[in-house]
């Protein structure tokens, strides 16, 4: 009996890797950023986000959140009034990859600077390989 993943490797090659969708979906440029900054301070209105966002335009916002909405990791909540109100949060199913984001930010402090480096030690060793 096949399992969904097996399934998921015979129709499409390209997603060998299990978590392939997964990465797809949640870490995009700005999906990681959004995610993070819903699941840290709760209900935002779009300004809000936005601001907290930085460099962010309001169409890549507004693209990625109806992306998010879709699939199911944020909720979209519309308050009626002149203007109408519209808040952002992140729901019980974003809400669950907070375990994998704090993995990572593990995973970013113990190694980040060791990344750097490595970086800097290829450039280096690249940059003798050219002068040869």
């Amino acid at each position: 009996m096949n399992t969904d993943i097996e399934v998921l490797r015979d129709s499409h090659p390209e997603e060998a890797c299990p978590i392939g969708p997964v990465v797809e979906i949640v870490f995009s440029r700005w999906t990681t950023p959004i995610l993070w900054t819903l699941n840290e301070s709760g209900s935002l209105r779009f300004g809000e986000l936005e601001r907290r966002l930085g460099s962010i335009t309001p169409k890549v916002l507004t693209d990625t959140l109806r992306k998010l909405e879709r699939d199911g990791l944020v909720l979209r909540t519309s308050h009626p009034g002149i203007p109408a109100r519209v808040e952002y949060e992140i729901s019980e199913l974003g809400r669950s990859l907070s375990g994998v984001f704090q993995v990572l930010a593990t995973w970013s402090d113990g190694n980040l600077d060791k990344v750097r480096q490595a970086r800097a030690d290829y450039e280096e060793r690249d940059l003798a390989r050219m002068r040869r």
